[in-house]
């Protein structure tokens, strides 16, 4: 960033300051026909107004210092080369007010992977504290709602770690709930049983790694897709295995799941306790996992929330409207049974 000038603050408190973005990056701030421009027009608190590469903030002294702040570092993430979109801004400016030492561009250009032009990368701080997790830690439990990017972060981790030969092979797992894991009950071949439970971490994969590549590379046993059942009696050396959906384990199957470990192996478990699929009302071994497991070292509890969703934006709302009702829902049982209690004691 360049010339920044200040205006003297007004008697009524109104500040200005102009900032002369640098000709290269004035495109890749402002957008294509002006869209993130118009985003920080919406978003931030301060008045802005943009001519040529001068863009003019005008409010409160702490409003512009603040709208500053987030226009200095979107430009630090497009002088990065990272393309600046709508979300990004908006992701942008979650993050500094949340209390980090982490800067937005440190966040938000952290590339994992990259094919054809499609680069993965954490969008929210949680999501940059969980893929940090997973360098610094053996086994990791990712822990949010669908959509934060719990399963398609480890994938994406585990093709990296199989590129830069820290590994030798990827398994890839999940317990097969609908069909009670007693699969031979179903019509068809081993691979055309277990697919639909399986489909989502093909369709990761594809994102990945070439589709014409995958085929190749299962046959060899570089990479594994399997159910949870398939994991007993194993010990799994040199290998980045992902659990997905663990809320759907036993608590047996998430202890055998879990001593599978072998020396080089790193492991990532990924699941929503509040999305329990089990008969029965039998207990999550993810749930209980998280009881008994949490001060180990070198296992970490990642926590992703509805701020973390990146789909589309109404998924967090939906996400949100659940646990509420959920938790409304549970406020209400609690009030009867106390009225039940308070008649029996009468």
């Amino acid at each position: 960033m360049s010339d920044i000038d200040r205006g003297e603050a007004k008697a009524d408190a109104v500040a200005t300051s102009r900032i002369d973005v640098p000709q290269d990056l004035a495109v890749g701030l402002f957008g294509p026909t002006d869209v993130n421009l118009r985003t920080l027009e919406q978003q931030l608190p301060a008045d802005v107004h943009a001519r040529g590469s001068r863009i003019t903030l005008t409010g409160s002294p702490a409003d512009v210092a603040g709208s500053e702040r987030v226009i200095s570092e979107l430009i630090k993430i497009v002088r990065t080369g990272t393309q600046l979109t709508p979300d990004l801004v908006r992701q942008s400016m979650s993050i500094l007010r949340t209390e980090t030492s982490q800067s937005p561009a440190e966040v938000l250009s952290l590339d994992i992977l990259s094919r054809r032009g499609k680069v993965i990368r954490p969008k929210t701080l949680n999501q940059k504290h969980y893929v940090d997790a997973i360098d610094k830690n053996t086994i990791v439990f990712g822990l949010g709602p669908a959509g934060t990017g719990k399963t398609y972060l480890a994938m994406a981790k585990a093709v990296q770690a199989l590129q830069s030969k820290d590994v030798s092979r990827i398994i890839l797992t999940r317990p097969a709930v609908e069909a009670g894991e007693r699969l031979g009950f179903l019509p068809g071949s081993l691979s055309e049983k277990i697919d639909p439970y399986l489909r989502p971490l093909y369709d990761a994969l594809h994102d990945m790694i070439d589709p014409e590549a995958i085929p190749k590379l299962m046959e060899a046993g570089v990479i594994e897709v399997a159910p949870l059942a398939y994991m007993r009696g194993r010990t799994l050396n040199d290998a980045f295995i992902i659990l997905d959906e663990a809320q759907n384990t036993t608590g047996e199957q998430m202890k055998m799941f879990l001593t599978r470990l072998g020396f080089g192996a790193k492991m990532v478990v990924t699941g929503d306790v509040t999305q329990v699929d089990l008969p029965g009302g039998a207990t999550s071994g993810l749930r209980v996992a998280t009881r008994i497991l949490d001060g180990i070292d070198d296992i970490h509890f990642a926590e992703l929330t509805s701020a973390d969703v990146v789909r589309h934006k109404l998924v967090a709302d939906i996400v949100d409207a659940y646990g509420r009702a959920e938790e409304e829902q549970g406020n209400r049982a609690l009030r009867r049974e106390g009225l039940r209690q308070g008649g029996r004691r009468r």
